[in-house]
């Protein structure tokens, strides 16, 4: 082969080299992959939105290609939980949003993760008691964060205890399992995506656990698709 058609096939494959690389970041950051983007603006303009999430060890047979990662799941406005982490809300609207984690916890590597940030009153509800901060050094750890970064809001969910001899396996998870309910709202900013994710590495087996369900959206983390 001439140097011109050796250089002219180098020049090929990192083109194509270069177009896989595209090709996968965008999809990373294209909102609704996996499950699509479940909508929450139907109600009544001006009216709190209900917004219930679970976080479960195992994500299980049938929600997708890795059945043992850690997964969030969220209830639809007619009552079925979906593998899907991309919501639509109403704008400069409250969100009333109730967290059911499935999950043990760990003590955070970062202890602002633990505090309470960007809620109304910077405040959560722990299984009925308020709080606006979690000591993970104590107690049963955190499982994992729900954080958005452009609201500032961060939340720490607190694991079920390790001694736990009623956890759930797989999702969907019911409320007969183990778990800690954590309630909270905060209210939407004008439209845009903004992108939320967990800030406890939780994947196993990956290098510093931030490989896996921690890099792949749809498992532990997603969007806040907020429109007018």
């Amino acid at each position: 082969m001439s140097r011109n058609g050796r250089l002219a096939t180098v020049l090929g494959l990192f083109v194509v080299a270069v177009g896989l690389v595209v090709a996968a970041v965008a999809a990373f950051l294209t909102p609704g992959i996996p499950g699509g983007v479940v909508n929450f603006t139907s109600g009544s303009a001006g009216q709190p939105v209900s917004l219930v999430v679970q976080t479960v060890p195992s994500i299980g047979v049938g929600f997708g290609d890795h059945p043992t990662w850690v997964s969030y799941l969220v209830k639809t406005p007619s009552g079925k939980w979906v593998h899907s982490t991309t919501w639509q809300l109403p704008a400069n609207t409250v969100v009333n949003m109730t967290i059911l984690q499935y999950d043990s916890g760990s003590p955070l590597r970062n202890q602002q993760w633990g505090q309470v940030t960007g809620t109304l009153g910077n405040t959560m509800s722990l299984n009925g008691t308020a709080t606006s901060a979690y000591n993970s050094n104590t107690g049963d750890g955190v499982g994992h964060t729900f954080t958005v970064p452009a609201l500032g809001l961060d939340i720490p969910l607190v694991g079920i205890g390790g001694g736990s001899t009623n956890a759930c396996s797989q999702a969907p998870c019911g409320t007969n399992f183990d778990h800690n309910t954590i309630t909270f709202s905060f209210k939407t900013p004008g439209p845009g995506n903004y992108p939320w994710q967990c800030f406890v590495p939780c994947g196993l087996g990956y290098l510093f656990g931030n490989g896996g369900p921690m890099s792949t959206q749809g498992y532990m983390g997603g969007f806040l698709k907020v429109v007018a």
